[in-house]
């Protein structure tokens, strides 16, 4: 990979300067509706000044189809890429609609503690220029830290369901006062593990508030569910060909379960990422993987939810201070990450669910930017690659390191092949052993004093031999 700082010279195959504009208005084209600004979408003067301070001129298609619907007080349920923005698709309606002083006016739901955090200062900045005020509330966090500010009545609360409902029935957070209830990450939020916190916490609210549901997956399964919860909903999809931006370069690389590390060590070392995340599938893995980068004298950092509170803290912090270079997360993080400038992810393991994988190295390639997206795949998981391209509608290509060296098989690897080796080759001899030898039809032998058949009996029992059990 080439840095900003490199002074090779252009080669003969190197795309010209007007193709490269030409991908690059492509990619822009996208993401964003060029055609429009945000004041075209019907927004207040002063949201429209919060979304000029934090540098935006053109929405995302996803936010120019859904903005105007949820600004109509429609039922909307979206889906998008991931980098597209849906975070301020659903924020500006909320900061346009709500009047100062409307308490508890809008609940946003949102399955980690890292995203409330994040939902609710995406959505502050965004109404820099407006008087409303945003709390998200999550378990980790002491309720009595959080009690003062609810006290004040913010008008928009963002939270984990959990803690939501925690607070509801410790009479700090009313339900009956909510105008709008968003459900971001709503393919999460409906299955198994949330549904019926949900469940609770929207049937708790007579009134039925206006729903917008978002997601970059939603399975036909969540769908109807989600419907189930709202009235005439409009259902806007702005993922085109793929679930997985342009902009995102993605491979897969094949290599051995004993040579991850390895080969993890090589690409950050030989490739210069800018800002890594590293994605593992246990918790364990997190950390062992964070001990051994730390060996190798690469600053790493792990998050995954058996760290306390204040530590996770600590660590987004630091990234999205700049003040890191490599975090290793479990998939709490998949969904929990909107940081700018992180420009590499790595599938360290491939996910069971390949709707994992999109939430995954949709980390990169926020909002229009570039990023590139390694997998680490070894030979006996082909069909997870598989259905990763299939719901991503794409084809990964393979990239190969040809001076990357391959460690020795281990000696446990070498023992458990070899046994397996033996116990093949000692069940075939066993068969061999047991097998009898054919008869031919001429074989006397084989019925001394008797008639040597040469076909099966014109008629045979079948099964109806009268027994005495009835």
């Amino acid at each position: 990979m080439t840095t900003s700082t490199d002074k090779t010279p252009p080669r003969e195959n190197d795309p010209s300067p007007e193709s490269v504009a030409t991908q690059a208005r492509e990619e822009a084209e996208e993401t964003f509706d060029t055609s429009k600004t945000f004041a075209d979408l019907g927004l207040p003067d002063d949201v429209l000044k919060g979304i000029t301070e934090s540098g935006f001129v053109h929405p995302t298609k996803i936010q120019a189809s859904l903005i105007p619907a949820a600004l109509a007080g429609r039922h909307v349920l979206g889906q998008a890429k991931t980098g597209t923005g849906k975070t301020a698709a659903f924020g500006l309606p909320l900061l346009a609609a709500i009047e100062p002083g409307d308490h508890f006016a809008s609940l946003i739901l949102v399955p980690t503690r890292e995203l409330a955090i994040q939902v609710a200062q995406e959505i502050k900045d965004l109404g820099a220029g407006t008087p409303l005020h945003v709390l998200p509330v999550y378990g980790g966090q002491r309720i009595t830290a959080q009690a003062p500010k609810l006290e004040r009545g913010p008008e928009i609360v963002v939270g984990t369901p959990g803690r939501v409902m925690d607070l509801h029935e410790r009479r700090m957070l009313p339900y009956d006062t909510v105008r709008v209830a968003v459900l971001d990450e709503v393919d999460r939020m409906l299955d198994i593990g949330f549904r019926d916190d949900i469940r609770k916490i929207l049937g708790g609210m007579k009134q039925r508030p206006q729903t917008i549901f978002v997601s970059a997956t939603i399975s036909p399964e969540i769908e109807k569910l989600a419907r189930s919860y709202m009235r005439d909903p409009v259902k806007i999809v702005s993922k085109e060909k793929s679930l997985t931006v342009a902009r995102v370069k993605q491979s897969w690389i094949n290599v051995e379960r004993w040579d991850k590390r390895k080969m993890l060590h090589h690409l950050l070392v030989h490739e210069t990422p800018e800002l890594t995340v590293v994605f593992c599938r246990t918790k364990r893995t997190v950390d062992d993987v964070t001990k051994f980068l730390n060996r190798k004298d690469i600053a790493a950092h792990a998050i995954h939810g058996d760290l306390i509170q204040s530590q996770r803290n600590k660590v987004m912090e630091r990234l999205r201070g700049g003040k890191l270079s490599v975090l290793v997360a479990s998939d709490l993080a998949a969904r929990g990450l909107d940081v700018d400038g992180i420009s590499h992810v790595i599938n360290y393991d491939l996910p069971e669910d390949p709707e994992v994988y999109v939430h995954r190295i949709g980390r990169t390639a926020r909002a229009g930017r570039k990023g590139v997206a390694w997998s680490l795949v070894s030979p006996d998981q082909g069909d997870l690659l598989t259905n990763c391209e299939m719901l991503a509608n794409i084809e990964i290509p393979q990239q190969v390191y040809e001076d990357f060296v391959p460690g020795t098989v281990p000696a446990d690897v070498r023992a458990e092949k070899e046994l397996a080796e033996k116990r093949v080759q000692a069940r075939e001899a066993s068969m061999k052993r047991t097998e009898a030898p054919p008869v031919k039809a001429d074989d006397t032998a084989a019925f001394p004093g008797g008639i040597v058949p040469t076909k099966m009996p014109a008629r045979r029992m079948q099964g109806k031999v009268r027994t005495r059990r009835r």
